[in-house]
């Protein structure tokens, strides 16, 4: 999985590290608000909470989950801003 997520180039890099849930996915919400439509975003997150908190979000949302792994400690998740989707 790593040749495929290392073929992925982010637009921009959210360092979630240290943050307990909730708030890696408050702070990746934010971070995409601020993306245009078919960006790409990295989170990097410690929290374990966050495994299943991103997956259910990008499922219940427009935004699409693109990839997710673990390297060690730290989970990173790439999450395309939806086409049509607002700033």
């Amino acid at each position: 999985m790593v040749e495929q997520t290392t073929r992925l180039q982010p637009d921009t890099v959210l360092d979630a590290c240290g943050l307990h849930c909730p708030l890696p996915l408050l702070k990746a919400k934010q971070a995409l608000a601020g993306l245009a439509a078919g960006e790409l975003l990295e989170v990097r997150a410690t929290d374990a909470g966050s495994w299943r908190d991103i997956e259910a979000f990008a499922e219940q949302s427009a935004h699409h989950l693109e990839a997710r792994e673990q390297r060690g400690d730290i989970y990173h998740y790439w999450l395309r801003k939806a086409e049509g989707e607002r700033s």
